[in-house]
């Protein structure tokens, strides 16, 4: 498969030559190496997509040439995952995990025992972790990342889902008996390290959340995105 790589001017004309600059082309030459007569795949991050080959490289950027296009049509599903603020590092892995997962939007939120805090500075770094795991993973369509919201703003989103589920190792269902075939958009609230509060979860199943079990062991708050996505893929027969 082709390294990928993000531009905001992609170039669709099939024949026609292209010059890649700019720290994506940095990364193509220093780090992978590229050579005259390689392959690439380039992106715009909403779908579209090139194939190239490498004509000539410079220090910071190359010439390719387009070989062929396409456009990646969005899954059948819609996964939104509302995803509690971590601490430290975590809350990277989280983003990582949920983007691999094939998470769309991912929210972040300040439960009531987060201890992590989101800045603007954070925030975008955390656009850039969504965007870089996008390319590791090879996603022609990079999560949208936003926040931070608190519960009462999750919970009033609840009602613009087919299916929203709360994961919760106190719930008595599993997931495969709460969730239903042809849903479309489905959103999964993930609660903090240390929990959801009484509150926060009787807040999300009064706007029409459901709560589920993901198995017997308990995943950190920043692999449960991960593995609830895995289970709702198989369920709803994406994977």
């Amino acid at each position: 498969m082709l390294s990928l790589f993000f531009v905001a001017d992609l170039p669709t004309t099939i024949g026609s030559t292209y010059q890649f600059t700019g720290d994506e082309a940095a990364h193509a030459i220093r780090v992978l190496r590229t050579q005259i007569g390689d392959s690439l795949a380039l992106s715009n991050g909403q779908g579209a997509w090139s194939a190239v080959k490498v004509l000539t490289i410079g220090k910071k950027d190359m010439t390719v040439q387009v070989l062929s296009t396409g456009f990646e049509e969005a899954l059948p599903v819609e996964f939104h995952v509302a995803q509690a603020l971590t601490k430290g590092d975590r809350i990277k892995e989280s983003i990582e995990l949920n983007t691999e997962g094939g998470a769309d939007v991912i929210l972040l939120w300040a439960a009531a025992r987060s201890i992590g805090k989101a800045t603007p500075d954070l925030m975008q770094k955390l656009a850039t972790t969504a965007r870089e795991a996008s390319k590791q993973s090879r996603r022609n369509r990079i999560p949208f990342v936003m926040g931070v919201l608190d519960a009462k703003k999750i919970a009033a989103e609840i009602a613009n889902y087919d299916i929203a589920i709360v994961f919760h190792e106190g719930a008595q269902h599993k997931l495969t008996d709460v969730v239903n075939p042809g849903v479309k958009k489905v959103l999964i609230i993930i609660g903090p390290e240390g929990g959801l509060t009484d509150e926060e979860l009787a807040l999300f199943t009064a706007a029409g959340a459901k709560t589920a079990l993901m198995g017997r062991p308990i995943f950190r708050s920043a692999h449960a995105s991960m593995a609830a996505l895995s289970g709702l893929n198989a369920a709803l027969g994406i994977w």
